[in-house]
């Protein structure tokens, strides 16, 4: 118990150990969180990739996705585009009948063609047997599209978180700056963000990426080079209204600096903001990347992520090979999805004014219900 808790309850003539601390924020935002069954879902969700792409980078699972397993376009195990009655390996053709010639005679190579048969018989035996089907199928080199779509998962949330932590740093720092001290430092800072928001955010990221050249860290640095806009924005209202209060103006008084201020008094005030800002930011980078990737200006050649497979599953869908579409869609719609809507679900805990007035709060009362309980009473 602290101490301000310990004297109101000696004030109140209470033992001190009969007035317990109040939880944390953070205590009340976990709490909120977990009366919310679907954010809970939407959690797990995300915290199984987040689990298969550290095991993907760790070695353990998909690290052999550039090798060639499979026969070339092997359909997925569950589904078969041949007709049933009928074999997927083709029938040998007999040759036709006739007297044999001897073409010794007029083929100086001749007396060599059986020694290159058998050599040719036993590099036959000695290559590995491919697989004629796997769970999710093989692109058109036999490489798996479930080790694909795993690989390209962890390049694709590694560009997003790298770049929304990238984006959401340069915009809260430089709001903060701007909305504490205002002046021309805010004159140069809007001025700066009005000339990066004048041009449409699209035009920007490929006029960057056209300069660098493919690769992850260059994604990362485009991307959270022209994504800190709008973290700036809120961040600047954020402070330019925590500025007047009164316990900035009180720690203002006994002689707190300005750095202090701003980082230990108002920054915890506004990390909510920063925080659903930045899971916003994941999303939206996620698919920037694919983007990038399937324009050719994303990762290598040598490198896999949704995008690229996207790009690929271009000219196999033509032939009706479409699995390899449905791995990199599928498996993007599906963490994209869980993340957006688990940030929805983290703004409502961090702020509980801004849910929406149609969602039962917890033991199933709604917001009118409440509102008309306070009127009764």
């Amino acid at each position: 118990m602290t101490e301000g808790a310990h004297v109101v309850a000696v004030a109140s003539g209470l033992p001190g150990d009969a007035v317990s601390t109040p939880p944390g924020p953070a205590r009340g935002v976990w709490r909120r969180l977990r009366a919310d069954r679907f954010a809970m879902g939407c959690l797990a969700i995300v915290a199984g990739y987040l689990l298969v792409i550290l095991a993907s980078a760790a070695g353990w699972i998909a690290s052999d996705w550039s090798r060639e397993v499979a026969v070339s376009s092997a359909p997925p195990s569950w589904w078969s585009p041949v007709a049933p009655g009928r074999s997927v390996v083709p029938q040998a053709v007999p040759a036709p009948g006739g007297p044999t010639v001897d073409l010794r005679d007029i083929d100086p190579l001749a007396p060599r063609y059986e020694d290159w048969r058998a050599r040719s018989a036993e590099l036959a035996r000695d290559e590995p047997q491919r697989a004629a089907t796997l769970p999710l199928g093989a692109d058109k080199w036999g490489r798996d599209v479930l080790a694909k779509a795993i690989k390209g998962a962890e390049v694709s949330v590694l560009v997003g978180l790298g770049a929304a932590l990238l984006a959401t740093a340069i915009g809260t720092g430089l709001g903060a700056l701007a909305g504490y001290f205002g002046g021309w430092i805010d004159d140069t800072l809007e001025w700066l963000y009005n000339v990066f928001t004048a041009v449409p955010n699209v035009l920007l990221i490929l006029a960057f990426a056209a300069v660098l050249r493919p690769g992850v860290a260059n994604i990362v640095l485009v991307l959270g080079l022209t994504g800190w806009t709008g973290v700036y924005r809120l961040i600047r209202a954020e402070y330019m209204k925590q500025r007047v209060r009164d316990y900035v103006r009180a720690a203002r008084s006994f002689g707190v600096g300005s750095g202090r201020l701003i980082l230990r008094h108002i920054l915890p005030n506004a990390a909510p903001v920063a925080l659903v800002q930045l899971s916003q930011l994941v999303v939206g980078f996620i698919k920037a990347e694919v983007i990038l990737s399937f324009l050719g200006f994303g990762v290598p050649v040598d490198a896999v992520s949704w995008g690229t497979m996207l790009a690929e599953a271009q000219s196999e869908l033509i032939v009706g090979q479409w699995w390899q579409l449905a791995g990199a869609s599928v498996s993007m719609a599906v963490l994209v999805g869980a993340f957006a809507l688990f940030t929805d679900a983290l703004r409502d805990a961090l702020d509980p004014r801004l849910s929406r007035p149609d969602r039962p709060a917890r033991g199933g009362a709604t917001s009118e219900a409440r509102t008309s309980k306070n009127g009764d009473d």
